[in-house]
């Protein structure tokens, strides 16, 4: 029998992995794309905010914010909560582990954006702006387009670390391919069989991601000379 019969269980765990990565790699975007306008806003306290929070996310092992933001947050948010007379909450891992992981790769994709917005034309957004569009249509309408393709390379190789980033969710006690595989293994007393498998989901996971984002990247780089050194 596959995987001494743990193969569907597996699988459940995985379903849930794919959850993870995906919401992740949207709330990643979206602090991505707020980090990186406020990194080149005129600001000087957008600026100062936004590098502090790419400096301290990269600078730190994704575990040790696993566990700061997971712990941390409990009880910050049941000080709050008690202060209020709110009485206790409980975050449930999976909005922990999403929230944190989107966190953290935000600070990645802040960068990653940052320097797409920046390799299109400026003078493109200026000329938008002489023809009175605002900077939010500007951003919307020229700038946005054309950045996708600049961005799909760092974006790609966030979205690959994201996959695997996603096996730390375990640790806070979410049901993943991860904590099932070890619950498989101690009770068959298996574990290179169980996470060599996992091993291999997660390597077709990203080879597959791989096949997509390139052919992507293809469709966004249609008609654009490719520099050959």
């Amino acid at each position: 029998m596959i995987l001494y019969g743990y193969l569907p269980a597996i699988l459940e765990g995985l379903v849930l992995t794919l959850q993870v990565s995906a919401l992740s790699l949207a709330i990643a975007c979206v602090f991505g794309m707020l980090g990186a306008t406020a990194k080149l806003s005129q600001s000087r306290a957008w600026r100062w905010l936004a590098e502090t929070y790419t400096t301290l996310i990269r600078g730190l092992p994704e575990l040790v914010l696993m566990l700061l933001i997971f712990y941390g947050g409990q009880i910050g948010i049941n000080r709050l909560a008690d202060a209020q007379g709110w009485g206790y909450i409980d975050i449930p891992p999976f909005i922990a582990g999403v929230l944190t992981i989107g966190f953290i790769y935000g600070a990645y994709l802040t960068e990653t954006f940052r320097g797409a917005i920046l390799a299109v034309p400026k003078g493109q957004s200026e000329a938008a702006l002489s023809f009175g569009m605002s900077q939010g249509r500007v951003l919307w309408r020229i700038v946005l387009p054309q950045m996708v393709r600049h961005a799909i390379p760092g974006f790609s190789n966030n979205w690959l670390i994201m996959i695997k980033a996603s096996a730390l969710v375990s640790i806070i006690g979410l049901d993943d391919m991860i904590h099932r595989a070890g619950l498989a293994s101690a009770t068959t007393r298996a574990p290179f069989t169980f996470y060599l498998a996992v091993a291999l989901i997660y390597l077709a996971l990203t080879t597959i991601s791989i096949v997509v984002l390139s052919r992507i990247e293809a469709r966004y780089s249609l008609g654009v000379k490719k520099v050959q050194f």
